[in-house]
Formats: C-alpha cells, sequence, structure tokens
C-alpha cells in the first residue's frame, strides 16, 4: 500500500513538472507570436503609408491625364516651320476666313495658306478702315501678310534734317491709329535716303541719317501716339535701295522717303484669336 501511495505521488509530480515545462514553453511561444503579430502590424501600417503616396502620385497622374484629355483641342501643330498653332486657333481662324473672298479662298492649299489669307484680311481691314490714303506721297502696298508703306521725307522732315516736322503730325496719327488697330503686328519703320552724300557735325554720313529718321519716327510714334515700343523696330538702309536711279531732282525725291513695313507676328495673332473666345 505505501509503494503505491509513492508510486501515485511521483506519478503526479512528474505529470505536474511536465505540465509546468509545456506552459512556459507555450508562454515563449506565445510571446514570439505576439512579437510577430506586432511586427506585422508596424510593417502593415507602413505598407500602408507607401500604398497612400503610391495612390495619391496616381490619382495626381489621373488628373493631368484627365486634363490633357479635356484639352486635347489645344494641342500644338507646327505650321510649315513658320508659327506652332492649337486646334482652338485653327478654329478662330476658321471664322476669320468666313469673311474672306471665296475665290482667294479656294486658292488656299495649306494650312500656312490659310493662315497667311486670315493675317492679310484683317491687316486689309485696318488699312481700309483707316483714314490713311494714298496719294503721290504715299504708296501702300500690301503682299500677302505684309503691309508696306512708302511715305514721301517732305512730309516728315526737312531737308537734310532728322528731327521730325510738326507737318507730319496728321500722317503720323493716321498711321498710329493703324498700328493700334492690331494687337498682333510689329512695325520696322526704314529709312531711305537718295545718293548725294552728307556729312556734318550731327550726321556722319547716309546710313547715319536713314537710321536717325528712322528713329525720330519710332520715338515720335511711342510718346506722342501711344504705340506700344516692343512692337517697334527702327533700322536704316542708306541709299542703297533705291526705287528709281538718282539722275534727276524728281528722281532723288522718290528715293528719299520712310517705309512703314508692318509685319504680322503670327503667333501672337493667334494667341490673340485663341484668347478673345
Amino acid at each position: 500500500m505505501k509503494k503505491t501511495v509513492i508510486t501515485l505521488c511521483s506519478i503526479a509530480i512528474l505529470t505536474s513538472c511536465v505540465s509546468k515545462k509545456k506552459y512556459v514553453e507555450l508562454e515563449h511561444e506565445k510571446g514570439e507570436l505576439q512579437s510577430q503579430l506586432q511586427k506585422t502590424q508596424v510593417e502593415k501600417e507602413e505598407l500602408e503609408a507607401k500604398f497612400s503616396v503610391i495612390q495619391n502620385r496616381v490619382d495626381e497622374y489621373n488628373t493631368k491625364i484627365n486634363s490633357l484629355t479635356a484639352e486635347s483641342d489645344s494641342k500644338m501643330v507646327t505650321v510649315d516651320n513658320v508659327a506652332v498653332i492649337s486646334e482652338e486657333s485653327k478654329r478662330a481662324m476658321r471664322e476669320t476666313l468666313k469673311n474672306v473672298d471665296a475665290t482667294e479662298l479656294s486658292e488656299a492649299k495649306t494650312l500656312k495658306d490659310s493662315m497667311n489669307l486670315a493675317v492679310s484680311y484683317n491687316l486689309q481691314k485696318s488699312i481700309n478702315t483707316s483714314s490713311l490714303n494714298e496719294d503721290e506721297d504715299i504708296a501702300i502696298d500690301i503682299d500677302e501678310t505684309v503691309v508696306m508703306i512708302s511715305i514721301s521725307d517732305k512730309l516728315l522732315f526737312n531737308t537734310a534734317s532728322y528731327r521730325v516736322s510738326n507737318k507730319a503730325n496728321d500722317i503720323l496719327q493716321k498711321l498710329a491709329d493703324v498700328i493700334n488697330s492690331e494687337p498682333s503686328i510689329e512695325v520696322m519703320v526704314e529709312g531711305h535716303t537718295d545718293s548725294r552724300s552728307i556729312h556734318n557735325e550731327k550726321v556722319q554720313d547716309n546710313w547715319d541719317l536713314s537710321v536717325l529718321r528712322a528713329t525720330s519716327v519710332v520715338r515720335k510714334l511711342q510718346n506722342d501716339y501711344q504705340v506700344s515700343p516692343d512692337k517697334l523696330i527702327a533700322s536704316g538702309r542708306s541709299s542703297f535701295q533705291p526705287l528709281v536711279d538718282n539722275e534727276t531732282k524728281e528722281n532723288r525725291a522718290k528715293n528719299r522717303r520712310t517705309r512703314i513695313v508692318i509685319l504680322p507676328n503670327i503667333n501672337k495673332f493667334f494667341a490673340l484669336m485663341a484668347s478673345n473666345e
């Protein structure tokens, strides 16, 4: 009986020891699992943060793509290396071309031709609605998109002088009205002389005189008639582009002139058309 009791106690003790060891192992395993869970949770939060950043980038790119899609009509097109215009500008150009003579319009074979017609139409309209009239001292020539107005020096200057005279006020006012009517143009003022040489305290030669006359007209247009200076170009051609020979007094008078060359700025022209839609 005593042996039985001892045996049972021994078994109970052994059983108790095994359970405690297993418990410790389980506790350790539980700790490891909790640690792994905590690590996994941190990693999950880090991944969620990275995903949020990526999603924000995707949303940003999608917004840009949608914006580009919505503005597909603004796609830029290069035209014969002359200008870059958008689809919106092309539509505005077509509206202008509705006013152009059908015969002229039928001769426009390319987009560049159509651009030239649209610009030419606007420039001619500006000239026609102005009070700038041709006479023997003023010649107006329109060649596609370029308007050339040649003004005799006797309307602008005294003999051998580069100072603009008061008698030029009327013609310069009319000229400024034309220039200011079209924001998309630039204006080159060219001074021309006859072949007789000149040299004095203020003027070195005909080159000097032609340039001084051009800059005098440019300053007058800017200061007195509010022509924007970023439109203006001053140049001198001396006596090297005569209209006729310089053999007679009358011919020399024809060669002494100031030529106003009105140049359309194609890019600005269509940009303005698009902005006015």
